[in-house]
């Protein structure tokens, strides 16, 4: 069973639900979260960390320069150093995110749920394996 594809929430969408649970005009939410955002960047910008308790923690790491491959012609490159923005889940996130199961697709009719004591489903033929890719004449790997 597939898992429902999820929905894209823009700021202009949180901003109308922040605007009509708090009685704030859209322009003052819109203002305030815009703000907000501003505000992180910079910090992270200035190499900051930000803790939001039971939220999460944001920092910039620094990422070491590593030799990649690419996977199509399996030639070496080099890719440099960079500082890259981690993200550390918090508690009250992880419980609702997490650590529940993902949510069931709404269907029309109730499916019936499988039957535990049925018979396991019939093996699948082993798939052939699948060949190495051609190597760069020119490649010294």
């Amino acid at each position: 069973m597939s898992q429902p594809a999820a929905r894209t929430i823009t700021k202009k969408e949180l901003v109308n639900r922040i605007a009509e649970d708090t009685k704030q005009t859209k322009v003052v939410v819109k203002d305030i979260l815009q703000h907000f955002l501003d505000e992180i960047i910079r910090e992270l910008s200035d190499g900051n960390r930000l803790e939001f308790r039971e939220f999460g923690v944001f920092e910039v790491r620094e990422r070491a320069a590593r030799r990649a491959q690419n996977p199509r012609t399996l030639e070496k490159v080099f890719v440099p150093a960079k500082r890259v923005v981690k993200f550390k889940v918090g508690r009250t996130m992880r419980e609702k995110v997490c650590d529940q199961p993902p949510p069931v697709a709404p269907t029309d009719q109730a499916k019936p749920a499988p039957d535990v004591k049925s018979a396991p489903p019939a093996p699948q033929p082993p798939k052939p394996p699948t060949p190495p890719p051609p190597k760069s004449p020119n490649s010294p790997f």
